[in-house]
């Protein structure tokens, strides 16, 4: 099994290169808390919040993925070079239609520095 990186909170690192470092990898879930059943749900995941991430032939974001628990819910695939080879942050919206309540997390793989695990993000589903 890969060894699986987490976000800690970088107010609490010292060191600015670390503080990149985590950030620049992790990826991030933004959506609302409730969503009613049945309805589309937006959620987006952006990897990185304060830094961005390299685009390079051999060191960018190869896919992000969303899960439900243990449920893949999407995966969104990069080759190298989407980004303009350019510094940016990955961002994907995933369109969902939930039927009850969600435990989301999101993944995203470094092809230099492995796999990145989001905080969980629980939301409430409504009728």
């Amino acid at each position: 099994m890969p060894k699986i990186n987490r976000y800690v909170d970088i107010d609490n690192v010292e060191r600015e290169a670390k503080k990149d470092y985590i950030d620049r990898h992790s990826p991030f879930i933004y959506c609302e808390d409730s969503a009613k059943a049945g309805e589309k749900f937006t959620v987006k995941v952006k990897v990185g919040n304060e830094y961005t991430h390299p685009d390079d032939f051999d060191h960018y974001i190869q896919y992000v993925q969303l899960f439900n628990g243990e449920t893949l819910l999407g995966q969104a695939t990069f080759p190298a070079g989407t980004l303009a080879n350019q510094k940016s942050h990955v961002e994907v919206d995933f369109h969902i239609i939930p039927t009850k309540k969600m435990k989301l997390v999101a993944m995203a793989y470094c092809t230099k520095h492995g796999l990145w695990e989001s905080d969980p993000k629980v939301v409430e589903i409504t009728e």
